[in-house]
């Protein structure tokens, strides 16, 4: 696993390319075309995004049935959130849970509604109380690191360039095609390159999660230890919840927010798939007992969240 300044350097050297190729992208093409209409679009598309981040907290609160814990309800949860924010040097946000059957957490917020973290009512029935405090260390760390605010920022590119090459795609189709007989291939080259700008957001997006992981365990005591037993536990526990997880795909616009993605539950758990009743270490290294699949390594590729055999290691480097 790359050590802590190298994840840094990951990092920034991601979101470089990510914003360098998108310069580079507009200012080769913004030279062959009129960029009157296009300019028009793309303020439409960054003020749209920039007024659902706004209120992404309302909306996320209606969609996962999210409800404020209040501090007589469960007095130890307040009082990990407010130690492990004083360790993370931020202000302590909202507690929230969500009514959701699938043990999971999440972190997000905005100028107008604050920070907040939500845990699952799933997660509170699945882990020990340890064991959540080292998700909620890591849902501090995306906090602390502002992920919420980057990955907002670069998920503005493809979608900005994914519209308007959808609008060229509309205008080759009912505009009038003398003029418009090159608009077709524009559009399929923006659409093409919103999809290659998309891939350098998912390697961002899984280099956040390793970067939050490291900030849980350097803020809870044995925290390598605590949160590679949650992990391994969410990942068989939301396999076995196949019903319920069902249940929950019409959030999956929003499981980037998850610290596991509910829809690699299946594949990543499958080498523990007989191991209901192992203890929580020896779950862990079932896990750690597999090796990575050329398919694995695929998947990967196109995920919001590392392998979480790779992810465990990572933790097991960490202690």
């Amino acid at each position: 696993m790359m050590s802590l300044w190298k994840l840094r350097l990951s990092m920034l050297g991601t979101l470089a390319a990510i914003i360098g190729l998108s310069t580079l992208f507009f200012a080769a093409i913004l030279s062959l075309m009129s960029s009157l209409e296009w300019t028009t679009l793309a303020v439409l598309v960054v003020a749209f995004n920039i007024f659902q981040w706004l209120i992404s907290p309302y909306i996320i609160d209606a969609l996962y049935h999210v409800r404020a814990i209040p501090e007589h309800e469960n007095t130890r949860l307040h009082e990990i959130v407010e130690n492990l924010s004083r360790k993370s040097g931020i202000k302590t946000p909202r507690l929230m849970l969500a009514q959701i059957p699938i043990p999971n957490a999440f972190a997000y917020g905005s100028p107008i509604a604050g920070n907040r973290v939500a845990v699952t009512k799933g997660l509170l029935k699945t882990l020990d109380y340890e064991e959540v405090e080292a998700v909620l260390g890591h849902e501090l760390g995306h906090l602390k690191h502002r992920d919420v605010q980057v990955m907002m920022f670069v998920s503005i590119l493809p979608a900005l360039l994914f519209y308007i090459g959808y609008s060229l795609m509309l205008s080759s189709m009912f505009g009038r095609q003398r003029e418009e007989g090159g608009a077709a291939l524009f559009g399929i080259v923006f659409m093409v390159f919103s999809w290659i700008l998309n891939m350098f957001i998912l390697y961002l997006s899984r280099l956040r999660e390793y970067y939050a992981d490291r900030h849980s365990a350097s803020i809870v005591e044995d925290g390598p230890r605590k949160l590679s037993e949650a992990l391994a536990k969410i990942v068989h526990t939301t396999r076995r919840m196949g019903r319920a997880k069902k249940q929950t795909q019409h959030l999956n616009a929003l499981k980037a927010l998850f610290i596991a993605d509910p829809d690699r539950a299946e594949a990543d758990s499958m080498a523990i798939s007989h191991a209901a009743a192992l203890s929580d270490q020896r779950l862990v290294q079932e896990i750690l007992s597999r090796r990575m699949t050329t398919m694995d390594r695929i998947v990967e590729v196109f995920s919001t969240h590392p392998n979480i055999i790779k992810r465990l290691k990572a933790l097991q480097e960490l202690s």
